[in-house]
């Protein structure tokens, strides 16, 4: 990917600068130095949300939108016109028509930045040779007719390949009635295309195109991300120490940045030696806890310590132009540095647009970064329980607030639930809220996913964000088959572009225990 991508000015939007690296929240209020609180259980937090603005963008999607098509020429007394209702020059005219207008249409209906080049017509060896090697990240083909090496041809580019085929929705195309046979299985009974799936094929539907490009757009980037490893990589098991790092560099094209200790402590303490640094710190801790749904349940010196350890992380992710984030050792070896847990720090992160995940463990960064980019909203890392009568407990103190990918969650801060120190957030989160949630396994192989709802944020004694949710699928078959430990979750459901996806990755088994959502 292109330096751009990694850069976290680009990945924070505009205006992104070492003062405005998190959103402003409002006037500061000053609340002084509060005393300790009862922690547990939070104190009500007002009802409803705190309007944000939305999470920023990535780089654009760029498509390439061909139309395959012959002419057939009559010929006496034998079968020579092939299905499809192109016919005449002026046929293909009135279809190119169509097809600019109907792009023009859907590149409105996007909530995520996608860019069609013009429309190019492929009736010839050459017209494929030139499609093929178009700059492009997605080739969209209107299979109108033509000879099949064409498409063979563009689907062997190396892009992905959406082909588009009418039934009802316009002239119907001749590879409405081949696709299936003569270009996926190649006259056979199984499947031999080795560059096209069966979900790469779309008929009159552009909503189907739509959710295929969220998918890849997604993919294009999550895909060479680079991430800041604060204190090393920590993984939750030995499968995961030893296979994850490599997966993520060879199958995902991840670099990442380890900084060790010994060059935290040193810029740590030269922030709070900074008196601007500190007035900075203090100035966003007020407006962050002025917020009409924050309570503070904890010292307010904690808030304060993490907007300065907040200071010296986005200076190391810009110094080496990182968007993600992973902390090892968070739950003891970093507090002493930080004087608080990185909960706040990694919540605020993620809700200002960046992915920022606790133990440094590429198994869940992996579905986390992904499910970020496909849904622009950010995705929570937290710790799975035993799935029982349908339910499902999920709980972290990392949580973002702003899960819907614009406004803000009411939220308690409090203290980091196993330490009972420092300062990190309990999310009231939305009752009734469909999400998805996927959980990878530990060697790098297969991620498991469902939809589910929001049956409560209850209390329990431990890890502060806390969801119980209703599984909508095969609970009993997922409590059997789980593998793997966290999950990631996101508002809404994007279970099918999430599979898509890995299907152009390659080497990932999906499982989905969902039924297919509504259309």
């Amino acid at each position: 990917m292109g330096a751009s991508r990694c850069d976290p000015r680009v990945a924070a939007g505009p205006g992104f600068n070492r003062r405005s690296f998190l959103e402003r929240t409002g006037a500061a209020a000053f609340l002084g130095a509060l005393a300790w609180l009862e922690a547990w259980p939070a104190r009500a937090v007002p009802s409803g949300v705190v309007a944000g603005t939305p999470l920023p963008f990535g780089q654009p999607l760029r498509v390439k939108p061909l139309l395959v098509y012959h002419l057939d020429q009559p010929r006496e007394k034998t079968s020579w016109r092939s299905y499809g209702g192109l016919r005449t020059p002026a046929d293909v005219d009135r279809e190119c028509e169509r097809i600019t207008r109907e792009l023009e249409v859907l590149s409105g209906q996007t909530a995520f930045p996608l860019q069609f080049e013009p429309l190019s017509r492929v009736n010839s060896d050459a017209d494929a040779r030139a499609g093929a090697e178009a700059s492009a990240d997605v080739l969209l083909v209107f299979g109108a007719s033509g000879a099949q090496h064409w498409i063979e041809q563009l689907a062997a580019s190396g892009k992905p390949n959406l082909l588009f085929v009418r039934h009802k929705s316009g002239p119907v195309y001749l590879w409405y009635e081949i696709a299936h046979w003569r270009l996926l299985r190649k006259s056979e009974d199984v499947k031999a295309e080795p560059n096209l799936d069966f979900d790469d094929v779309v008929v009159d539907e552009y909503a189907d195109v739509l959710w295929r490009l969220r998918a890849l757009y997604g993919l294009k980037n999550a895909r060479g991300t680079r991430m800041l490893a604060l204190g090393g990589t920590e993984h939750y098991s030995r499968p995961a120490q030893e296979l994850a790092p490599a997966h993520a560099r060879d199958v995902w094209g991840y670099e990442t940045v380890v900084v060790p200790p010994e060059e935290l402590r040193p810029r740590i303490a030269q922030a709070r030696s900074e008196p601007e640094a500190v007035r900075e710190a203090e100035r966003l801790a007020d407006e962050l806890i002025a917020q009409p749904n924050i309570a503070l349940e904890t010292d307010r010196r904690f808030v304060v310590n993490t907007f300065l350890a907040l200071r010296v992380i986005r200076a190391l992710m810009e110094e080496h132009r990182c968007t993600n984030l992973g902390v090892a050792n968070c739950m003891g070896g970093l507090i002493p540095v930080l004087d608080t847990p990185p909960c706040l720090a990694l919540s605020l992160l993620n809700d200002a647009g960046l992915t920022a995940f606790c133990h440094t463990d590429f198994t869940h960064t992996l579905p986390g970064v992904l499910l970020r980019w496909i849904s622009n909203k950010p995705s929570f890392v937290c710790n799975s329980h035993f799935p029982h009568h349908g339910l499902l407990t999920l709980a972290h103190c990392a949580a973002p607030r702003k899960m819907n990918g614009r406004d803000f969650e009411p939220t308690t801060l409090m203290t980091h639930y196993e330490s009972d120190y420092g300062a990190a957030t309990k999310v009231e989160y939305r009752r009734g809220q469909v999400i998805t949630c996927l959980i990878p396994n530990l060697r790098c192989t297969k991620w498991f996913g469902f939809r589910a709802r929001i049956e409560d944020s209850p209390a329990f004694d431990m890890c502060r964000s806390q969801m119980d949710i209703r599984i909508e699928g095969d609970w009993q078959a997922l409590t059997r088959e789980m593998e793997g430990f966290h999950t990631v979750v996101c508002y809404d459901d994007y279970l099918t572009e999430v599979g898509y996806a890995l299907k152009k990755v390659g080497g990932i088994e999906w499982k989905n225990y969902s039924p297919p959502r509504a259309s």
